[in-house]
């Protein structure tokens, strides 16, 4: 039976992937095995086969025993774990991180889209799936079939990704800013008399007070914008600007 590793579970993108996958009952016909960054030895979810510690998910020795690695985590993970992996693993990654996403021996897997172009790839010893930017994924989903067709010639199109593109920690730190900035006007918000310019001054000084939580993003989103998004690549671009 083949050994299905997870890593990232528990993440926000993860967390979609288990909730489907147990609705749609596919834990079946493998042996899943569950990872951790931070929680090792302690027991592992239930998906209908007990629930089993959770395993290292630095642990080179221990994922190069999965016949298949699904990953959540993120592109920092990859980065950090997948080159030393593959010096001695032959198996199927699959990641939902950018990381890879470029390289030659990796597909960007999108079936409803490209079905054909993933199964050739796993014909023809192909081991890195990758998904692709969750925007143009949608964005395909919908316009594919006009592409098929020879429809549209070509297309543009634009995302920033601040919160939901950075993680889970990202997006309970933008509602706590959220909740931060709603406590300080919340006496101005109950009285139905008050003036909304004395409300926007308050928020605008609790924005540029250096109070709001911003240990994530460094910065204020809420009531506000962060160019700056992700890492920075060699032509001034952000990685988010580049996608």
């Amino acid at each position: 039976m083949l050994k299905v590793g997870f890593v990232g579970w528990r993440g926000m993108v993860g967390s979609v992937l288990m909730e489907r996958m147990q609705a749609e009952k596919d834990f079946q016909g493998f042996e899943p095995v569950f990872f951790t960054t931070s929680q090792a030895g302690q027991a592992g979810p239930d998906v209908g086969m007990g629930a089993k510690p959770l395993l290292n998910a630095s642990d080179i020795d221990a994922l190069s025993q999965m016949d298949i690695i699904v990953t959540c985590q993120g592109g920092d993970y990859t980065t950090e774990v997948y080159e030393k992996l593959r010096t001695n693993w032959n198996g199927y990654w699959i990641d939902a991180a950018s990381t890879l996403r470029m390289k030659d021996d990796a597909i960007i897997v999108l079936d409803p889209v490209n079905r054909k172009v993933i199964d050739a790839g796993l014909k023809s010893g192909i081991k890195n799936y990758v998904g692709g930017s969750c925007t143009v994924s949608l964005m395909l989903i919908t316009l594919g079939g006009l592409f098929e067709q020879d429809l549209v010639e070509w297309m543009s199109t634009m995302t920033y990704q601040a919160a939901s593109g950075a993680g889970a920690k990202n997006m309970r730190e933008l509602l706590t800013q959220m909740g931060e900035l709603n406590g300080e006007v919340n006496d101005l918000l109950a009285n139905p008399h008050s003036a909304i310019l004395d409300i926007d001054r308050k928020v605008t000084a609790k924005l540029n007070d250096g109070t709001l939580s911003t240990e994530n993003f460094g910065a204020p989103l809420a009531g506000s914008l962060i160019p700056w998004i992700d890492k920075a690549w060699e032509n001034g671009q952000t990685k988010e600007e580049w996608k």
